[in-house]
């Protein structure tokens, strides 16, 4: 059956041409833990037709199981014990009414986070009135925690064709000339860290990797990780705090003190370092320029003076470098910055003609030092701002990157509310911008050219 579902502007919502809902906008959150290193978070919101369902699997990156950390994802969603195919979780979905089953891997700080995420139609817009969230919940974690298994490992041939893929994507990191040449700064930054593992992990791990290893990896994994769930849509809580916590794939697993790694500001302390100079040749056109920058301030509530410096230096097109290194000077076909908040680290991203390389990195050295002379005016301060708010206003317009957002509060230990962190970019002076200028140094400059 076809139905048409609208949401207008002043928020009523219509069903084959009949008012179905019209209420305020409302949104709120809620934490449970459902058994120790495992918690239940609701965003209660009647914003969206959707609802979306996202659990996350944390672990501190190591160089022995970060790649199996990258095959899991990929494993789990070939089936399960109920649903025996990847062919069968699809039919699933669309008997659904079209829901979507996702996963993967992100690099969070120091931890490796496994994601999986099932969006769907709420119940409210379905054409009967089917009342569908348990089944999705209970496929969900039916993906995550029911695998299927053949001889009490994972299945061999999903297994060898996942890591297959994994190898794919590894030597493809090449192909994206920037993204690779940032990874490799970071290599040189955090040489024998964790967080220089490449998120996909270390092909040489390929050929190591079994099914019976891989299987019990996975075993350990769910019984020692922090796992978050999120529920996020227009649902009854105390229904889904009660699907969760009677699941049977949950109640199987164990209580936990979750090993994850904490990173906010205050944990990621940087040493004074004399700056390193790294060059690399590959057959490339255009030059690709990193400089990798620490900040070397620890106070709390820093990382809101450091977002408004990153944008006045180099994140917004009224940036410094994009106006001076990229229209002005006309020495690079790029000029950006990016503010990595878990490890205190902004990185500058440009892409020149490689007989630039010293005019432009001339330039970038002159930007820095006027950020810490102060050479800014309010007018960037003013713009930064509403960059930043606008921002932090989108967040509550998606509601993956709601969920992105609050399990990032999760991973850093701190619990900053939209509104706090508006308020705090708001209240920010000058003073506190040019402080940070003058906590951060350049920790590396990398330069992927050619060899001519």
């Amino acid at each position: 059956m076809k139905y048409k579902i609208v949401l207008n502007k002043t928020n009523k919502i219509i069903y084959n041409n009949n008012i179905i809902k019209k209420e305020e906008i409302i949104m709120r959150t809620e934490s449970i833990e459902v058994k120790k290193g495992i918690t239940l978070h609701q965003i209660k919101t009647n914003k969206f037709k959707t609802d979306l369902i996202a659990i996350f699997i944390s672990i501190p990156l190591k160089k022995e199981t970060v790649t199996m950390d990258c095959i899991i994802p990929a494993v789990l969603r070939r089936g399960t014990k109920n649903l025996k195919t990847q062919e069968d979780i699809n039919k699933k979905l669309d008997m659904m009414y079209g829901a979507t089953f996702d996963c993967g891997i992100e690099k969070i700080g120091d931890n490796h986070v496994i994601k999986f995420y099932i969006e769907y139609i709420n119940d409210l817009f379905l054409p009967t009135n089917e009342n569908k969230l348990e089944e999705k919940i209970n496929l969900i974690l039916d993906i995550v925690f029911n695998p299927l298994l053949e001889n009490d490992v994972f299945v061999d041939k999903y297994v060898q064709s996942e890591k297959e893929n994994i190898r794919k994507k590894i030597r493809a990191k090449i192909d994206n000339r920037e993204q690779y040449a940032q990874e490799k700064c970071i290599q040189e930054m955090y040489a024998d860290e964790p967080y220089g593992l490449y998120k996909y992990g270390q092909e040489e791990d390929l050929d190591k990797i079994t099914s019976k290893k891989l299987y019990e990896y996975y075993i350990k994994l769910v019984n020692d990780a922090k796992i978050d769930i999120f529920v996020s849509g227009d649902v009854d809580e105390e229904k889904v705090t009660d699907l969760v916590t009677n699941n049977l794939c949950l109640k199987k697993l164990n209580a936990r003190e979750p090993q994850y790694i904490i990173n906010n500001e205050q944990t990621e302390k940087k040493k004074e370092v004399k700056e390193k100079r790294k060059e690399e040749i590959l057959d490339i056109i255009q030059g690709k320029l990193i400089l990798g920058l620490d900040i070397l301030e620890n106070k709390k509530d820093m990382r809101f003076a450091a977002s408004i410096y990153n944008i006045i230096l180099g994140e917004s097109a009224t940036s410094k470098l994009f106006q001076n290194v990229r229209e002005k000077a006309s020495l690079a076909y790029s000029a950006r910055s990016s503010y990595i908040r878990q490890k205190n680290n902004i990185f500058i991203k440009c892409g020149i003609e490689i007989k630039n390389y010293e005019k432009a990195l001339n330039i970038i050295y002159k930007q820095l030092d006027d950020m810490k002379q102060g050479n800014f005016t309010d007018e960037d301060i003013e713009n930064a701002k509403k960059y930043m708010i606008n921002g932090i206003n989108s967040v509550e317009e998606e509601q993956d990157t709601q969920i992105t957002y609050y399990m990032g509060q999760e991973l850093s230990g701190l619990n900053t509310s939209l509104e706090e962190y508006k308020n705090k970019i708001q209240e920010l002076t000058k003073k506190e911008i040019v402080d940070i200028a003058n906590k951060i140094q350049i920790n590396t400059v990398y330069f992927l050219k050619n060899s001519d």
